[in-house]
Parts: C-alpha cells; structure tokens; sequence
C-alpha cells in the first residue's frame, strides 16, 4: 500500500525525513478494523516524531494520527488513540496511534474496533478527517477543563492553527464571544470569518478581560494571556509552538485567582460528543489546502513554515 512514513529522523529539516512509497503496514493485533483511508491530516505531533522525539528509528514507521475512510461499508472517522491504562506519568487518552506503530497516513490500515466514528454526512473527507487530534484537543480544552458556557470571552492565542481554528468554531457555536490574536492581517481577517468576534494584533490589549484563553503558543503569548484573563478565569494550555518555558507572573496568577490546566487530546466519549456537535451545528473545518500523498513534504513544510490557517489534508482516494 502507498504510505507517508519515517526511516531516520531529521532533527533540522523534519519535512525531509518524510518518506513516500509502498510500504507493508504493521501486523494489526487480533480483531482490529480494516479502514480504507480516503484523507489524512497532519498534526504538530507528526513535526516532533520527524524530529526524533519519541520516534522510532532503523525501519519504516508510518506517521499520522488523522484519518477518514470506509469502514465495512460505512463513512467513518478514525479516534486516534492507542488504549493504555495510566501509569501515574501520562493520561491513559495521550497516546497516539503512530506513536504505538500503527500510522495511519496510508492507503489501508486497521484501528481497534471501538475506534470508529460515523462521518457527519455534511463534511468533505478533508474536512473529517480534520476533527481527529486538532479539534479534540480543542473540545476538551473547551468543554471538559474550562466547561465554556453561552456568554464567556474565550481568547484564543495565534489566529492560523488546527487547534486555534477549531476553538473558533466550537466556541463560537457554544454561544461564546471569540477574541483571536494573530501578527497576520490575513488571518485575523479569516478567524473573523470562522465566527470570532473580534481578532486584534499578537500582545494588543484585549476588548473584555477572558473567561477562558486557549493556549497553544507557550512563552511567546503566555505573559499576555495571564494579562487578559479575569479574575477567576482559566488558561488551558495545550502546547508550545513557541517553546516550553514561558514566565508566569505568580503575583496576577495568585490575585485574580487564574486557574492553569494542562490538557492532551481526549476520550474516545469526548470524541464522540465533538462529532455530534459538529454534525448538529453543522460546523466544517477550516482546511488550509488538501494535497496528494506524494505531495505531503510540502505541506509539512508548510506547517513548518506558520503559514497555513486551518488544518493541512492529504488525499488518498
């Protein structure tokens, strides 16, 4: 079968490591699912496993954890997530598919049998298989870890990413008041189109202090973010595109009461509660472009790059 896959990782040139060709998948345990994979989506996560961190090396290993196809005869979205129980270090929902050698930017692979979810009939095969790891992330953090309600400000840091553009929508469609920040004219331009109610300059003073700011940026941002939190507000982080050691004034963080969560991907019930929304507000992602497989080191590049505004798709219909 034609796969996207890594032999040796590149720590400086990630988009390099990518490879593109017929590969045999890994052997499937025992009664898992055979999805005939129609789109793919690619993830920072996929960046991190090109660059070395956690990746297997010495033999093929097939990247991604998005993914929607036909399974038995049905349109389905694949739940990205390998079962394990915790170990007191990682949530039993972190661990990826890819991660456990099962890929799934690939013409067939096979999932657990659990882990389908039917495709809302409104969203291309671009846009579903857009929902898997970005938009989950984005639902739990929402919903789960800062229980966002019709009415609350919900800041969104960094207009452009697959996690930034699905808070848009999910919040926006919750009945909450979106504020984008973005350096892009552009994208400020695009986020206010995806349903926010306001999108102002990257560290430009907010319109109303948050309820709820969605971090993704890290140290670049994080400063800002405790500055347009309320008191009593939340900040739940779930990356750092710009590092990992941002300063944190203790003195806002103490007086106005700021809650700080950490938040990673989502359940298997929190996935099937994120397409359901989806299907009943008939949201679509925003997909920055859809390429073919053979054409997927140019939209790593592009990912690389911070120039995409939405998810970043490839084809393998």
């Amino acid at each position: 079968m034609r796969a996207a896959y890594l032999v040796e990782p590149d720590a400086d040139r990630p988009a390099e490591a990518i490879r593109v060709g017929e590969l045999d998948p890994a052997p499937a345990p025992d009664g898992w699912v055979e999805v005939d994979v129609r789109a793919g989506a690619l993830n920072m996560h996929d960046i991190w496993t090109l660059r070395g961190v956690g990746a297997a090396t010495g033999r093929p290993h097939i990247i991604g954890s998005d993914a929607a196809g036909v399974a038995e005869g049905r349109d389905v979205i694949v739940y990205p997530v390998v079962p394990r129980p915790p170990d007191g270090k990682i949530v039993p929902h972190a661990i990826l598919l890819p991660d456990a050698g099962h890929g799934v930017l690939a013409g067939r692979i096979a999932v657990p049998p659990g882990h389908l979810v039917a495709k809302p009939a409104h969203l291309s095969w671009s846009e579903a298989a857009s929902l898997p790891t970005a938009w989950l992330t984005a639902y739990r953090m929402l919903f789960t870890k800062a229980r966002v309600e019709p009415g609350h400000v919900v800041l969104v840091q960094g207009a452009g990413g697959g996690v930034a553009t699905a808070a848009i929508g999910l919040a926006a469609a919750a009945g909450a008041t979106v504020v984008v920040t973005s350096r892009s004219p552009e994208k400020r331009e695009r986020a206010l189109a995806l349903g926010a109610a306001a999108a102002i300059g990257s560290g430009e003073r907010v319109p109303q202090l948050a309820d709820v700011v969605v971090e993704t940026v890290g140290p670049a941002t994080f400063e800002h973010s405790t500055r347009s939190t309320r008191a009593g507000g939340t900040i739940v982080v779930c990356g750092g595109t710009s590092g990992f050691a941002a300063e944190l004034d203790l003195a806002r963080l103490f007086a106005r009461e700021i809650s700080v969560h950490g938040s990673t991907m989502g359940t298997l019930a929190e996935f099937e509660a994120l397409v359901a929304f989806v299907a009943a507000h008939r949201i679509r992602p925003a997909v920055d472009s859809t390429a073919d497989l053979a054409d997927v080191r140019a939209q790593a590049a592009r990912m690389l790059a911070g120039a995409a505004f939405g998810k970043l798709c490839v084809s393998l219909s």
